[in-house]
């Protein structure tokens, strides 16, 4: 059963203008995402202003991407998902501030650069985990279009580290799944967030 809480943030990316954020106003239910009902969202929208894009879709599966139409303060699904969840929200999982270093490989277009940030993790799971942070540059936010950061993060056990694949970057918040883990650190990490 695929759940979409009421009050969850939602993203639509439509071509050629920015995002929007939208707010699902009310629990939606359906055994599979192609069956979710029509979601009534808050936007900025004026009513009777229809937009299609991907939309961002956080729900109890995970989150994944879909195509949809915004019409009249609903959301609708238009297809099945063609990239899969990419993040299980039923990996245990740890909140907590944790310090973290790394440096992150930022796509430009043309070419690619690493860039050197800190900040803390702020929710780990066995699967991938929420970094907030901010380069080295004094910028109150990370550059855009992350693809993969190498993080050494302070546990309670000791240095972890991981390569994570960016899932979402917005502002100073990057949330990324686990690409690479040390195999000793990755025990570690079942063992805390599970609590054995």
């Amino acid at each position: 059963m695929i759940t979409v809480p009421a009050g969850s943030t939602l993203t639509l990316r439509c071509p050629d203008m920015e995002a929007i954020p939208l707010v699902c106003l009310s629990e939606v239910r359906a055994p599979f995402l192609a069956e979710l009902p029509p979601m009534p969202v808050l936007s900025l929208d004026e009513p009777g202003t229809r937009r299609y894009g991907i939309l961002e879709l956080a729900s109890s599966a995970g989150v994944t991407w879909v195509e949809a139409e915004l019409r009249d303060g609903l959301i609708t699904v238009l297809g099945d998902t063609p990239a899969g969840v990419v993040q299980r929200r039923d990996s245990p999982r740890r909140p907590g501030s944790y310090p973290a270093t790394g440096t992150a490989q930022v796509d430009t277009g043309a070419t690619q650069r690493l860039v050197a940030l800190s900040g803390h993790v702020q929710d780990v799971s066995t699967s991938g985990l929420l970094l907030r942070a901010t380069a080295d540059d004094a910028s109150p936010h990370l550059p855009s279009a992350i693809l993969r950061t190498l993080l050494h993060v302070s546990m309670p056990w000791g240095e972890m580290n991981a390569a994570i694949t960016t899932v979402d970057q917005r502002s100073d918040r990057l949330r990324g799944t686990f690409e690479w883990i040390d195999p000793g650190d990755a025990r570690a990490l079942a063992a805390f967030v599970t609590g054995s």
